[in-house]
């Protein structure tokens, strides 16, 4: 790097200093957030002060000018943002043939670079930048929040008539808004992201800026004290969005200074740091102090400093949400009226009208007078044709009512009963919810949803915070009953269309994690909630009963289908007697499903969906009175296989050489089309082997794959010679070729023989699935048949959220209910080439595999296995087992 002329290395440094100097300011426990503002005004002029002097350094002369736009127009500047400027020409000047002045601009830019300043720069003369502006609305917006740095304020002014004579208020207001509703798209359209962008994302900073924009754009204000005395904003709503600024404002500002870089996202990795900045520090219940909980961070209740943080973060975030969209109504509305004069209303009722298709009050203090109205809002919005949202006037309204829904308000019969409903309308109620949620209504009657709102959870599958994962099942489990959706979930379409009662699915939905973040179990508490719920709204006993059930066991069914072996008539009936009868089996079917789709994209697979179907199918025939029979099943089954293989033209008795080696457990464990295609693949072979005179230690490894018949990845047959490290291999080689596991049925024939089946997804499987078939049939076999040492499992990566979010492992073995076989669970963050890592262990100790259920919940893995081998009956070899498998899990 060449020396930097002394005069500006002297720049530089002083410069250096006084940014510092603020930033230590900025990280300040004791700073207001409110006092952020001049902080960051600070920054800016210190910023002016080093571009003045490198612009008078480079000599520009008469007519040129230095202009600050963008963020850094306002007068603000965060500690690691751009800063934008603009070089203003005389027009006439063309750069391209003028090389002194073309010199003169590179060296400024330059030195502006040299002395520290992370510059963003244009040049332009005056009708290049109104030509500019009229072309693209990001400029436009740019060039709105010009300052004069310095040059020829004659210039300036000039510049700011002619983009203001060129200015359409409405077209930008336009411009804009179209602009946000992208911008929201990419953030999912919520506040409530794990990760937030607190500049871009709904309720962020942007926000903010577009309201200004806009209104500055239309002569309507520059400051919030001025759309305030416009009438655009109330005074308190001036105050909030203040207030609100600031903290959005100083999170921003702390996080450039902690991560050292421009960094607007509240990533996992900086939550923590953050929110220490703020003085926030992990909070125990004292039931968990007093028990000298070591590891308090992660214990079940406890919140912590990042949880405080990023609670506070949606309550802010929100805030801002409700007056961005009251305020941008405002405008609008302004604009209108401007143009076309005062809209005709509809009158709906004597309380409110219906304006333009928006939901307004008859008066400013309707709430105020009439406390009854603010439920009857939400109960019109569902139940008037042609309602599409509310007003600014409402939206305001309600904002200002909040006081108003006190304790005296929850407990009134009229509320109670306008509230119950609001929930048994046939149409609406997804909307309304939400709405209610939006303008802090929902939280404010219903006041244990209040303590959710904005709750993080920290379980790595969870997508969405407590309330917003709430409204999305409830989204879910109403989709059911809407005929346009029954092309997404079919069987739970056509159980939803004979279900009499759908609100009572509703309220389970509203209640089932309500108790998230209080500890102790959520599910039990969630079921004390709604059971006062039911009482305080005069619902019906038996209905009463059904809710409660579907809170206190909606993660029942989940566990049992993902957990336990299905083909076990013991599992299933011991689930049919939990749930009763057919009505709440399925009630709660229903609400499993809406609850599994409702926590991440990534969670919900067809396989799941057919162990659940599968695990509810069972249950009903089990309610029905018929219990199953294992004989009666497994000749069914062989009857249906039989008749399947028929239609392939297999030779009569073809079948005889395998299924004579197949136990009861084999049938029962595997549906007739399954064990059709199983006989159909390994027959042959065998047939060859017989005529060859080979014996079963010398018959080839039979690999064979095919699409999924449950929709979604490839099911994998392996038929070859018994051995200890099988499983492991096969882990092994789906490890390496990037396939995950969903399921392993293994069995182990009377000769000796493996049959084993998987379930596995890889990305790329749509596209190129006849090749991979064709490569899992060769490469798992030549896989298997190597006699090589089991190769060491590689170290997968952690993702950002697991580190952030690390689960502890957790190992947990005991034999099941008939003491022949044991039951392992693993839990802790998934990575690549953990199923190998447990595979290999087992293997290392002689371990028999029988089932295998491999669950991922985003990124957590929740595995269990049916295992059985000598080892397991000593004690002490347990222990070296757990030990082994604990190591695993942590490394």
């Amino acid at each position: 790097m060449s020396q930097l002329p002394d005069e500006i290395a002297l720049w530089r440094q002083e410069y250096r200093d006084e940014k510092a100097r603020l930033s230590a300011t900025l990280l300040q426990q004791g700073v207001a957030p409110r006092g952020v503002r001049q902080v960051l005004r600070q920054l800016a002029l210190s910023t002016d002060r080093l571009l003045v002097r490198l612009w008078e350094k480079a000599g520009f002369g008469v007519g040129f000018s230095l202009i600050a736009v963008g963020g850094f127009g306002r007068g603000e500047l965060f500690p690691h943002s751009d800063v934008d400027v603009l070089v203003l020409l005389p027009d006439g000047t063309q750069v391209e043939r003028d090389d002194s002045l073309k010199t003169r601009i590179e060296s400024f830019i330059g030195s502006c670079w040299d002395a520290g300043l992370e510059i963003g720069s244009s040049v332009r003369t005056m009708d290049e930048c109104v030509a500019e502006s009229s072309r693209d609305v990001t400029i436009q917006t740019s060039l709105l929040e010009c300052r004069l740095l310095t040059g020829s304020r004659t210039a300036f002014r000039a510049l700011v008539s002619r983009l203001g004579e060129a200015m359409d208020p409405k077209a930008f207001f336009v411009a804009k808004t179209l602009e946000m509703r992208q911008r929201h798209q990419k953030f999912e359209n919520t506040p409530y992201a794990l990760e937030p962008n607190c500049k871009e994302s709904p309720g962020g900073l942007r926000d903010l800026q577009i309201i200004l924009w806009v209104a500055k754009a239309a002569g309507l204000g520059r400051t919030w004290d001025e759309l305030a005395r416009k009438g655009l904003a109330t005074p308190l709503e001036a105050r909030q969005i203040k207030a609100n600024e600031a903290l959005l404002s100083l999170i921003r500002s702390r996080l450039h200074l902690i991560s050292g870089r421009r960094e607007d996202r509240l990533v996992f990795d900086l939550q923590t740091a953050v929110a220490e900045s703020f003085g926030y520090k992990a909070v125990v219940p004292p039931l968990l102090a007093s028990e000298g909980t070591r590891n308090a961070p992660n214990a079940r209740g406890t919140k912590r400093a990042s949880e405080q943080l990023m609670k506070r973060y949606y309550w802010a975030a929100k805030a801002v949400a409700q007056l961005n969209q009251i305020l941008l109504l405002n405008i609008e509305e302004r604009l209108a009226s401007d143009e076309a004069g005062v809209r005709p209303m509809r009158p709906i009722n004597e309380r409110f009208f219906d304006k333009s298709s928006m939901l307004e009050v008859a008066s400013d203090d309707l709430y105020v007078q009439q406390p009854h109205a603010i439920l009857e809002t939400f109960l019109l919005y569902q139940t008037t044709v042609g309602i599409k949202g509310f007003s600014a006037r409402t939206l305001r309204a309600l904002y200002n009512a909040r006081p108003i829904m006190n304790a005296r308000f929850r407990n009134d019969p009229v509320n109670r009963a306008t509230f119950l409903s609001i929930l048994q309308q046939p149409e609406g109620i997804t909307h309304a919810m939400r709405l209610m949620n939006q303008t802090s209504v929902l939280g404010r009657y219903l006041w244990v949803f209040r303590n959710i709102v904005g709750q993080m959870q920290h379980d790595l599958f969870h997508v969405y915070t407590v309330d917003q994962h709430i409204l999305m099942v409830l989204r879910n489990v109403r989709r059911f009953f809407i005929a346009e959706h029954s092309h997404e979930y079919p069987f739970c379409s056509q159980l939803a269309s004979g279900w009499d009662k759908p609100w009572i699915l509703y309220v389970a939905a509203l209640f089932h994690d309500i108790a998230k973040g209080r500890g102790g179990d959520h599910s039990e508490l969630g079921a004390r909630d709604v059971r006062t719920f039911c009482r305080q709204h005069g619902i019906a006993r038996e209905d009463a009963r059904l809710i409660e059930f579907l809170v206190s066991e909606h993660l029942t069914m989940s566990r049992m289908a993902q957990k336990e072996d299905l083909s076990d008539p013991e599992v299933i009936a011991g689930f049919a007697r939990r749930v009763g009868n057919e009505r709440y089996l399925t009630a709660l079917y229903l609400l499993t499903v809406a609850d599994i789709r409702g926590t991440s994209p990534k969670v919900w697979n067809a396989w799941k969906g057919k162990l659940l179907e599968d695990l509810y199918r069972y249950t009903l025939r089990a309610l029905g009175g018929r219990a199953p029979d294992p004989d009666a099943v497994v000749e069914s089954r062989k009857r249906e296989a039989l008749s399947l293989l028929a239609l392939h033209a297999l030779p009569h008795m073809a079948h005889k050489a395998l299924w004579d080696t197949l136990d009861v457990s084999y049938f029962m464990r595997h549906q007739a089309d399954d064990i059709a295609w199983h006989t159909r693949m390994i027959s042959r072979p065998l047939a060859l082997r017989s005529q060859d005179g080979n014996s079963a230690d010398t018959s080839p490894t039979v690999v064979r794959a095919r699409l999924s018949p449950e929709g979604e990845g490839l099911q994998v047959l392996v038929y070859t010679r018994d051995q200890s490290d099988l499983f492991a291999r096969i882990c092994g080689y789906f490890d390496n070729a990037g396939f995950s596991i969903l399921e392993a049925r293994i069995h182990t024939t009377r000769d000796g023989h493996a049959l084993d089946s998987f379930q596995v997804v890889s990305p790329s499987l749509s596209e190129h699935y006849r090749e991979l078939v064709a490569m899992v049939e060769k490469n798992l076999a030549q896989a298997i048949d190597v006699s090589n040492p089991l190769p060491q499992p590689t170290k997968g990566r952690l993702s950002r959220r697991v580190k952030s979010f690390p689960i502890a492992p957790r190992v947990d073995l005991r034999p099941d209910e008939k003491a022949q076989h044991w039951l392992l669970n693993v839990s802790a963050g998934d990575r690549a080439g953990l199923l190998y890592g447990i595979a290999r262990v087992l293997a290392e100790h002689d371990i028999s595999v029988q089932l295998a259920k491999i669950s991922t919940l985003g990124e957590r893995v929740e595995d269990t296995f049916l295992i059985s081998g000598p080892q397991l009956q000593v004690n002490k070899r347990q222990i070296e087992i757990e030990t082994r498998l604990l190591e695993v899990l942590a490394a």
